[in-house]
């Protein structure tokens, strides 16, 4: 699966777009004020695999946090701003790693100008993030993925014609579809790196569903250089999600992969217990191993010879499999130490 060709963008110390890694984004859903509630979530979503944070900047004071909250976390940080670019100056003033304005949203040019000069001077990128709540309604009825990409040229232009090209965009919506075929149609029109993400996805059910399909879709056609799972609820959960999401690219491999059966009258043994037990223990586990849970005789052994690691559960015991070879018999009771020992040892 080729990626599509895209510029390069820097990020404190992570890039976005170009041979670069597709990085997970967050935003924490405390206040930017709330240091020490802020930070605490960072942290909870470092240790979930979070690549970059962004962070709500709806005053000064919340600007003026980013420095504090830098001297905590190690992920770069996203100041997200929409009206006032007095906000955007003192949030870079403050540290951040990288913008996210709409140019179009600050009526005098001659403040965009300065936000651009600030950004340039300290090798800042600007995000332009369009979704159905930002395009002007006067001019587009409906937020169509015309509309939509129509709406986020009009703001890269303001920036390329002040010079500056470390942009990254977004053309979200909350209609999957509308989401696909907007970031389709942008993708031909321009090399800069792409945002993806469905946003106002809702809570964790339906958003998984939403994201998996959205992000999913275009992944496998190679659009889409960063993303972020959009949840009315835990942060930590959108960054869960969203590295699972490229985990089955192979574009974050380097956490355990669970193969397991759905529980049938074939199985003797919870398997539903015994993997949810399993996944809670190494989730934060930065290892690539491959790892199958299988519930009887039918499918287990196939799968557990496929995996690094795999057990085929039985009513008077189980089989372990390792490197696709048999291995050794275990009491039923043992799968779990076996299988956290194992893969420790990876």
């Amino acid at each position: 699966m080729e990626r599509r060709k895209s510029r390069k963008v820097r990020v404190g110390d992570k890039y976005i777009g170009g041979d670069a890694p597709i990085t997970v984004q967050t935003m924490p859903t405390s206040k930017t004020t709330n240091i020490k509630e802020t930070v605490e979530i960072i942290k909870k979503c470092e240790e979930a695999g979070v690549d970059i944070v962004r962070l709500g900047m709806p005053d000064i004071e919340s600007a003026q946090a980013i420095k504090e909250i830098k001297k905590y976390v190690k992920v770069p940080i996203v100041a997200d701003i929409h009206f006032d670019y007095k906000i955007a100056l003192e949030a870079i003033k403050s540290g951040a790693d990288k913008i996210r304005l709409n140019p179009g949203n600050i009526k005098e040019k001659w403040k965009v100008e300065e936000v651009v000069r600030a950004c340039k001077d300290n090798g800042i990128p600007i995000r332009i993030g369009v979704n159905a709540g930002s395009i002007d309604r006067t001019k587009y009825p409906k937020p169509t993925p015309e509309a939509l990409v129509d709406s986020a040229f009009n703001h890269i232009r303001i920036l390329e014609d002040l010079g500056f090209y470390d942009i990254v965009i977004s053309v979200k919506h909350n209609d999957v579809i509308t989401m696909v075929e907007a970031y389709r149609m942008i993708a031909k029109m321009c090399d800069y790196p792409l945002h993806l993400g469905v946003t106002e996805a809702g809570t964790e059910f339906r958003s998984t569903i939403k994201s998996t399909i959205g992000i999913g879709t275009l992944l496998m056609e190679g659009i889409g250089d960063t993303i972020r799972v959009s949840l009315t609820g835990d942060s930590v959960k959108e960054v869960e999600i969203g590295v699972a999401i490229l985990q089955q690219f192979g574009y974050k491999p380097t956490y355990v992969e669970v193969v397991s059966c759905p529980l049938c009258a074939r199985a003797d043994v919870n398997i539903i217990e015994l993997t949810n037990k399993f996944e809670e223990k190494v989730k934060n586990l930065k290892k690539k191993v491959k790892v199958a849970i299988m519930g009887c005789v039918v499918n287990g052994p196939g799968e557990s010879m496929d995996a690094d690691i795999g057990v085929s559960c039985g009513k008077s015991g189980s089989v372990a499999y390792k490197n696709g070879k048999l291995y050794k018999r275990l009491n039923n009771d043992e799968i779990l130490d076996f299988l956290l020992e194992e893969v420790s040892k990876f």
